[in-house]
């Protein structure tokens, strides 16, 4: 089929592949423009745009859709029977979406309709969700509001973070794409219940600060939810502290008050208490909470924040 594929992080890499490897016709590739990274602020392309590039694809790079006449006029040129987008970061206008015959899809990364928008991977493990998906929907005037074509599941494991759920979603989303594309004629699209639907915003660095009065469960999930970016993280001897890893465990004591329990660093919460199996100080190295005790005179009984 000729497609224009339209992607931008990682989670669209997977997706792009296997439509290259299952003999798709790959017109073009959209992608965000290059942006700057690093101390250096050097610019560096999107991994979809490398990946097109090693491929010899043209790779496409408008700041936006909308009012760019020559981009939507090139657009069409190209004649695709179907857009696919995956993670592309851009609202695609009704000048776009109705272009391909065989209108645009989406690879979703939660089990629509819960978690709509830009970060459902990750709110789907800050709410300690045990299950979750990816859905191959039809694009339509919204933010993933279109009829649905398909849904693959998948179980949360209890310490799994944001991070490894992408990983493992990105393969299932691009294996999810090529069944879907191929069996196109047959399905029939599914309407989703707006009233089930759950809004996954974007994720902010402020929300990493944790409130240690919150079970322990709950202080695992955020921690688990904001790995790898931006990071929970807490107050200890007037200095912050990353903390990537946590284990939930039987404790008792005030919030915020520091415990060994199993011979590991671990913090009270409002119920329970959470072991700190991963911490970083700021312009640090990462190490075990335990490891950080032993370098460090902590009073008994002395509280985080």
């Amino acid at each position: 089929m000729r497609i224009v594929f339209m992607g931008t992080p990682d989670f669209a890499v997977p997706s792009l592949n296997a439509l290259l490897e299952r003999g798709h016709e790959i017109l073009a590739v959209y992608t965000q423009p290059d942006k700057p990274k690093g101390r250096g602020h050097k610019l560096l392309p999107p991994p979809v745009k490398e990946t097109a590039m090693a491929h010899n694809i043209e790779v496409r790079q408008p700041t936006t859709f909308k009012n760019n006449e020559d981009e939507i006029a090139y657009l069409k040129a190209l004649a695709p029977e179907l857009i696919v987008v995956a993670a592309y970061g851009k609202i695609l206008p009704p000048r776009v979406l109705n272009i391909p015959p065989r209108g645009c899809i989406n690879v979703h990364g939660s089990l629509l309709p819960k978690y709509r928008g830009a970060a459902p991977i990750q709110w789907a493990v800050l709410n300690g969700d045990k299950i979750t998906g990816v859905t191959i929907m039809q694009m339509a005037d919204g933010i993933d509001t279109g009829d649905m074509l398909a849904k693959a599941e998948t179980p949360i494991g209890e310490d799994e973070t944001a991070g490894e759920l992408f990983d493992r979603l990105m393969v299932l989303g691009a294996e999810l794409l090529v069944d879907t594309i191929d069996k196109l004629d047959t399905i029939t699209p599914q309407p989703q219940n707006d009233a089930e639907a759950i809004h996954a915003p974007m994720i902010r660095k402020e929300m990493g600060a944790i409130d240690w009065t919150q079970p322990a469960e709950r202080v695992h999930d955020l921690v688990r939810g904001l790995n790898p970016w931006p990071s929970a993280f807490f107050t200890i001897e007037g200095k912050r502290m990353k903390l990537h890893r946590t284990k939930v465990v039987v404790g008792k004591g005030e919030p915020g008050e520091i415990a060994v329990i199993g011979g590991e660093m671990a913090v009270c919460c409002g119920e329970n208490a959470v072991q700190l199996m991963e911490i970083q100080p700021e312009n640090g190295k990462r190490m075990r909470g335990s490891d950080y005790l032993r370098g460090h005179a902590i009073e008994a009984k002395a509280k985080v924040q």
